[in-house]
């Protein structure tokens, strides 16, 4: 499992509200959104934006950093 999709999960077990509030609020549907924090089921990108959106994350894309004498 991704370190993107364990913050998620983590990100709505931490929530307030429950999971059906999340899935309504995010666009998801609630079933999916059960599966993903039992482990079941990933997401496709655009669903795990909307979702860290909804909780207010962010997911971020950049380069790797480049280690030492090489690429």
């Amino acid at each position: 499992m991704s370190k993107t999709i364990k913050t998620l999960i983590r990100a709505v077990e931490d929530s307030d509200e429950s999971r059906h509030q999340i899935a309504r609020g995010s666009g998801i549907h609630a079933s999916q959104l059960c599966r993903l924090v039992k482990g079941i089921f990933g997401l496709n990108i655009e669903t795990a934006e909307r979702l860290a959106d909804y909780l207010g994350l962010e997911i971020v894309v950049r380069p790797k950093a480049k280690k030492r004498g090489g690429k």
